[in-house]
């Protein structure tokens, strides 16, 4: 039986309150925020799944917690905001993360604050701390979720964050780094930080030319369309980052005559395709 196209929302919800099943309550977190369901009672019971203390990983962490804020995230309901910030308080370190993530898509201001705190101890007069670089064996994760803290403030134009997000392009991760440029870009429009991304681009590491590709489409670095069709890449990832520029300079486009950088990119895609 294909469970996808069997569940429904009342299903799902009804998964997600019962007890006795940790499993289907893992997949009815995961299976309302993919179907969007945004009924009352979903938000509501997805915000209660934030407090479970049943659904315990081997590592101590809270796998349904990670997937409902996850699916709040994508619901769009600003009732999460407050219940989201508070799993800032989770020794989880991927709750802290899914957290940050959603509220990122949510895009409340109210979380600017909670996520600067979360960078407490991790720079100090302009410069990063051992805290922030310390890296503990086992436990790569120990601290903060640092890229997606940093790609938060960037998304929620927290501008007087400039100080704490800057130190980071020195973070020896280089995904932190390119989530500090990512976000100095969308704060300060300085081709200098799109520009950091574009060469990552040309990183002997795929996954790292991934995570470049992705932060340049967020981000709308129109100017990096040229870097992008060279860029040893897989071409859907290329496309997606495409489809972020074009999405991007289709905004700045001042009439309804396509600018010269609309119909570059709109070629680049065809070339993809």
């Amino acid at each position: 039986m294909n469970t996808e196209i069997s569940i429904t929302p009342e299903i799902a919800i009804k998964n997600l309150n019962q007890k006795e099943d940790l499993g289907l309550r893992y997949y009815a977190a995961w299976w309302l925020g993919k179907f969007r369901v945004k009924t009352s009672e979903a938000i509501e019971s997805l915000i209660n799944a934030l407090d479970d203390e049943e659904d315990r990983a081997p590592d101590g962490g809270f796998p349904l917690r990670r997937n409902a804020a996850k699916a709040l995230g994508k619901l769009g309901d600003l009732r999460a905001v407050e219940p989201l910030i508070k799993c800032f308080e989770c020794d989880d370190y991927y709750v802290r993360e899914s957290a940050a993530q959603a509220l990122e898509m949510l895009g409340d201001t109210r979380a600017i604050s909670p996520l600067v705190a979360l960078l407490e101890n991790a720079v100090k007069d302009d410069k990063l701390t051992n805290y922030a670089t310390e890296v503990v064996i086992g436990k790569p994760y120990l601290n903060q979720p640092y890229e997606a803290i940093l790609e938060a403030l960037g998304t929620l134009n927290a501008k007087n964050t400039l100080n704490l997000i800057k130190p980071f392009l020195e973070h020896p991760t280089p995904k932190i780094a390119y989530a500090s440029a990512r976000a100095m870009y969308q704060l300060t429009h300085d081709d200098t930080y799109g520009e950091i991304l574009v060469t990552a681009l040309q990183c002997g590491e795929l996954q790292l030319r991934r995570s470049a590709l992705m932060d340049l489409g967020s981000i709308g670095y129109v100017k990096s369309g040229d870097a992008i069709m060279k860029a040893y890449a897989e071409n859907s990832l290329k496309l997606i980052a495409m489809k972020g520029l074009l999405e991007y300079q289709l905004k700045q486009d001042a009439s309804d005559d396509l600018s010269s950088d609309s119909i570059h990119l709109m070629n680049f895609m065809d070339q993809l395709l």
